[in-house]
């Protein structure tokens, strides 16, 4: 276990050492590096608080749009034209129309 402890330290330090290294940091005081790494503490762990919080939400999102465009809303739009066939089946009803008539007329407006 105390293998694994130190090759994980000591990967850490190798990707410090290669930030430091690329960017320049090694050059900066002791207090710019400080301020530095907390500036970048403070971005890293608010990036992984927005990633925990809303990443779940937006993956719902996404997955009901991928099932509206593949399926569609079926429940919406069954709903949708059963209550447009039901008003105008009862009104031709009601006035003596042809029902078949005005349902094709409803789908044709559909």
């Amino acid at each position: 276990m105390s293998s694994y402890l130190e090759k994980f330290s000591k990967w850490i330090q190798l990707k410090i050492y290669q930030f430091e290294v690329t960017f320049s940091v090694y050059i900066f005081t002791p207090i710019e590096k400080f301020i530095l790494y907390s500036v970048l503490f403070l971005l890293f762990s608010l990036t992984f608080i927005a990633t925990v919080l809303y990443l779940p939400h937006h993956v719902q999102f996404i997955l009901n749009r991928a099932w509206f465009y593949m399926h569609g809303d079926a429940v919406d739009g069954v709903g949708r034209v059963g209550s447009v066939l039901g008003e105008k089946i009862v009104t031709a009803t009601a006035t003596g129309g042809d029902v078949v008539r005005t349902t094709a007329g409803v789908v044709r407006e559909l």
